[in-house]
């Protein structure tokens, strides 16, 4: 079945960025002349995606008006572009309306990235969807949820992203264990297990999972059965993940595929990030 829906996480508070985030949502930052989330819309387009979801908090309603704007909101705005013949400009401003269908759901309680990807069900309906985190920013050949999406036409199985990282690091993601097996092919993993944010000495390789992800409706099942792993009682979609690893049978076991994706991978939900990637695509486009 052909992927056509993406949601995006943002629900997020951006306690690393305060106080700008008291008024303003991390993912609405600017990057150069666009805000963040921006990027990952633009990411999902070049990917085939006709409908977005955006998963939001009830303080986040800029992220709404910026791309689905009330007519007579942007009204005048319009009309100043046009009077002044800034008509490049206008067309910039007219695009991004029409990138593809919006929808936007309200998290109204924070209780993990699981049960964010929950509250947008119904509109995900019984079909695989691609779910991508607002603080992960690729710029890449291909673009990197495309990688994915091309990997589960071929094996018809849940997808995540994967990132080799130093291993001293990687208290600060969810690690995978791959199997004995290796690699399908390039960059391809089977994964047997996966762990959150673990210590150096307990983490089972250095592929860390990255917030790009094919979710499929039995990986979506499972995860509504799953129960948090997480002293906090939070609902994280790695619990999901491990609940349909576990839940196959022997004549037909679940699988899931970890993909390294390519590209240069920027975590703006970091202040170091965020001026990275900043400074990065700055340079792109003075090029």
């Amino acid at each position: 079945m052909q992927i056509k829906k993406a949601v995006i996480l943002a629900a997020g508070l951006g306690t690393r960025f305060l106080p700008i985030t008291k008024s303003v949502p991390k993912e609405m930052l600017p990057i150069i002349d666009k805000p963040c989330i921006q990027y990952l819309v633009e990411e999902a387009v070049a990917s085939g995606i006709k409908e977005i979801i955006f998963v939001i908090n009830d303080s986040k309603l800029s992220i709404k008006n910026y791309f689905s704007p009330k007519k007579n909101e942007i009204k005048n705005l319009k009309d100043r572009l046009k009077k002044t013949k800034k008509i490049a400009e206008l067309k910039t401003i007219e695009s991004i309306e029409h990138l593809a269908k919006f929808h936007y759901v309200t998290q109204e309680n924070a209780l993990g990235d699981g049960h964010a990807i929950l509250c947008a069900k119904k509109i995900i309906g019984k079909e695989p969807v691609a779910i991508l985190f607002a603080d992960d920013i690729y710029d890449s050949k291909i673009p990197a949820i495309s990688q994915l999406i091309k990997q589960y036409e071929k094996f018809k199985t849940p997808m995540i992203g994967l990132q080799k990282i130093d291993k001293k690091d990687s208290k600060k993601y969810g690690i995978i264990s791959p199997e004995k097996s290796q690699k399908l092919q390039k960059n391809i993993y089977k994964i047997s297990s996966l762990v959150e944010k673990p210590e150096t000495k307990n983490a089972p390789s250095n592929l860390a999972i990255v917030g790009k992800y094919i979710v499929t409706p039995e990986l979506l099942k499972a995860l509504e059965k799953s129960k948090s792993s997480t002293k906090d009682k939070e609902i994280r979609l790695i619990d999901g993940m491990k609940n349909y690893l576990k839940t196959g049978s022997k004549n037909k076991p679940h699988e899931i595929y970890g993909l390294e994706i390519e590209g240069l991978r920027f975590d703006t939900g970091d202040k170091e990030g965020f001026i990275k990637a900043t400074n990065h695509f700055a340079k792109k486009i003075s090029l």
